[in-house]
């Protein structure tokens, strides 16, 4: 009689089942902590967009350089803007909001974990931000856009000089790049150290390894299995008498068709008598009964 043990399996079935369930255990661990790392940065986003948002709160304090031109253009601006106006008041309602110099107001910046906010002027704000260590950003649009000029003496024949050189580079994209050449082509942000929130997807190049291991456990299950099946088939051969090739194709067919093109009954024939009133014959029968 033939015991067959439920949790008995070859060993070529048990590598490729260990590597499966490990392949599975870490795909589903990085989905996982992919998942929890893109709910963690959603919740993390700056609530503060624009210039609307810091008026509608006092959470966050903000605050501007000391007699520059941003301080300027909020106490011009506090008659005519509504937004601007309360955030002038709130501004000026909080001496302590405004800053010396830049440098005084950017480290106070980096040093509030997000309840300070420094207003200033655009150019000095996106250099700031494309310097190390890179833990600034720039929120919003700017708030009033001026240009820049040279000044010459009244009459001066440079004057029409200057404006038709600087309408030429304005036209011909000069300034455009050589803004990039100064702040972003030259930042020292680049590698990754962006300070904006952001969220990295789950490549495939991330969970490259736990492919390669299923890739080669699969291999080497299936180089066991071809040993094992060699191992068998010799041991099948030497039981039966038959050839070894016999054994595998037999082996080969049953697994494809389920059905053997083998004839054992020549290895097995037991042999049975019938035993008559006129003495024993071997005659060799399936399905006989003993008769006196």
């Amino acid at each position: 009689m033939l015991w067959y043990h439920p949790f008995h399996r070859s060993i070529a079935g048990r590598i490729v089942g260990s590597v499966w369930w490990f392949f599975t255990l870490i795909i589903i661990s990085s989905y996982t902590a992919n998942l929890a790392a893109f709910l963690t940065v959603e919740r993390m986003v700056t609530p503060i967009n624009s210039a609307d948002d810091l008026a509608k709160q006092t959470e966050v304090e903000y605050g501007t350089l000391m007699h520059s031109s941003t301080q300027e253009f909020f106490k011009l601006q506090s008659g005519k803007i509504p937004v601007y106006a309360r955030m002038w008041e709130f501004m000026n309602s909080r001496k302590h909001v405004f800053v010396r110099k830049y440098e005084e107001g950017i480290q106070r910046v980096r040093e509030s974990k997000g309840k300070y906010a420094f207003l200033m002027e655009s150019t000095k704000n996106e250099y700031i931000n494309e310097r190390k260590p890179c833990d600034t950003m720039k929120v919003g649009r700017n708030l009033d856009a001026k240009g820049y000029g040279v000044a010459t003496p009244v009459g001066s024949n440079l004057r029409d000089r200057l404006n038709l050189a600087v309408l030429t580079m304005l036209e011909n994209g000069d300034l455009a790049r050589l803004e990039n050449k100064w702040w972003y082509d030259r930042s020292e942000c680049k590698n990754g150290e962006s300070k904006e929130s952001s969220q990295n997807e789950l490549t495939l190049s991330n969970v490259a390894g736990c492919f390669y291991i299923l890739i080669g456990g699969c291999g080497l299950a299936l180089m066991v299995s071809f040993l094992e099946f060699c191992y068998k088939s010799k041991v099948e051969a030497t039981r039966t008498k038959m050839t070894l090739c016999e054994v595998m194709l037999n082996k080969l067919h049953t697994s494809v068709s389920g059905q053997s093109h083998v004839n054992h009954a020549r290895f097995y024939q037991p042999a049975t008598q019938m035993i008559t009133a006129e003495g024993v014959s071997d005659q060799v029968s399936s399905n006989t009964h003993t008769q006196v």
